[in-house]
């Protein structure tokens, strides 16, 4: 019985994919037929309703569509232009300035947003015509925005990571917040070194006049509030005062009312953004409704402990088999979008890490992280075709500047892997 549904699992997810059926439709579809083959039509029918409405009876995945609101709102006051101006001000007067103008922008938004192609977006689509204007390469520039874009998916508030903490079975949301600040801000930071080493090779000059100490604490000052988000939700969560749920809805008040005094947004706009909330929160949703089918099914399928028994058969040597377990985890961003690929993959994965010894929160930040590089590598990479769109280049071209990013991400990656203590420094500093 177990090789049946287990065939069954693989072969409809795998033709469904194929033929283009979205991810969420191929894992509720090939779940039902799971269903059906253990239990009677009537049975599996009910037992498939009933437990994909108790998969979303949760407190904490109300956390999902209050930041995705909270990050809608952002994208459209005004906040994006106010982080890129800081972001002149910190670090302008580089080589290249431009391009870490944009990296450095993409880390300030995307942790504000939370969204790898909310940040690629907005981002990149404010620097792209100034960047052209002063005669950078569009190549490396659309690079660059595509690279550092997904440091939001690690740098908390993540989305990501309330879907890890849902799919792991309640690993603490405080503990992965703040466990994602070191590693997002590496994953920053190799793509800056980068983009400077290229730069300074070619002799690239400054492009941002020098501005004045006033100048420089007026755009703080204006950008302070925008900033001062983070530290209202993640003090809040880490400090006890409300929980993640409690902190997206804090998210949307405080976005709600810092961009209607900047008065960037109207009351025509809300049911747009309200639209754009639901259509974004409504596949999340149903993926994860779906996700808790899967898990029955693959339970009953026998292929979590079969995956875990040939990935520990390979070696017994822990390096070994944590390079296997991100080999496997980067194939597999590079084919699945990342919330489903979680969903999946963490019921799978997260029993061999603990077997290891691994702790669940620094493994969720691994897991995170390859998920993350995905989103920027063909053939379904959304940031990808996002920052190539943005950039105005074809995806082709990218390939060349892209390998300098991806050489410089992998081995931050590997870095964070093999150095626990990188991601679990903040949580066991803040003994969360």
């Amino acid at each position: 019985m177990e090789l049946i549904i287990g065939i069954i699992l693989l072969v409809t997810i795998f033709a469904l994919l194929l033929i283009g059926v979205p991810i969420s439709f191929t894992v509720a579809i090939a779940s039902a037929l799971a269903m059906l083959v253990l239990f009677s039509a009537d049975v599996a029918v009910f037992t498939t309703a009933q437990q994909m409405l108790s998969g979303l009876d949760s407190f904490t995945l109300l956390a999902i569509p209050f930041f995705i609101l909270a990050g809608v709102i952002m994208n459209n006051g005004g906040i994006a232009q106010r982080l890129i101006n800081l972001a002149k001000v910190l670090i302008g007067r580089m080589p290249g300035s431009l391009v870490h103008t944009n990296i450095v922008g993409n880390m300030l938004f995307g942790s504000l947003s939370g969204s790898a192609v909310a940040s690629a977006a907005a981002v990149g689509g404010v620097l792209t015509p100034t960047q052209k204007k002063e005669g950078y390469d569009p190549k490396f520039t659309a690079a660059a925005n595509i690279a550092s874009a997904p440091t939001g998916m690690i740098i908390p508030p993540s989305i990501a990571l309330i879907v890890y903490s849902t799919a792991s079975g309640g690993t603490s949301i405080a503990a992965l917040f703040i466990a994602g600040y070191i590693p997002g801000i590496l994953w920053g930071l190799a793509t800056l070194i980068v983009a400077y080493i290229v730069f300074k090779k070619k002799s690239y000059g400054v492009n941002i006049d020098k501005i004045s100490l006033k100048e420089g604490f007026n755009v703080f000052f204006s950008a302070f509030p925008s900033l001062l988000l983070i530290f209202i939700v993640i003090g809040g969560i880490v400090a006890g005062i409300f929980t993640a749920t409690e902190a997206a809805a804090i998210a949307v008040l405080y976005a709600s009312i810092l961009s209607f005094i900047y008065k960037t947004i109207r009351v025509k706009d809300i049911p747009k953004m309200l639209k754009e909330t639901v259509e974004m929160s409504g596949v999340i949703m149903f993926l994860v409704a779906a996700s808790t089918i899967l898990s029955i099914a693959m339970t009953f399928s026998g292929i979590p402990p079969a995956l875990s028994e040939i990935i520990l058969s390979v070696s017994d040597n822990l390096i070994v088999i944590l390079i296997l377990m991100n080999i496997i985890l980067l194939l597999i961003g590079a084919f699945m979008d990342i919330t489903p690929a979680l969903l999946i993959f963490t019921p799978i994965f997260l029993p061999i890490a603990t077997e290891l010894g691994l702790d669940p929160v620094h493994f969720g930040i691994v897991l995170v992280m390859n998920l993350s590089i995905g989103m920027i590598t063909p053939p379904v990479g959304s940031v990808l075709f996002v920052g190539s769109n943005v950039g105005k280049v074809p995806i082709e071209s990218l390939v060349k500047p892209l390998s300098l990013f991806y050489v410089a991400i992998i081995a931050m990656l590997l870095v964070v892997t093999f150095f626990p203590q990188i991601s679990m420094f903040l949580p066991n500093l803040f003994e969360i």
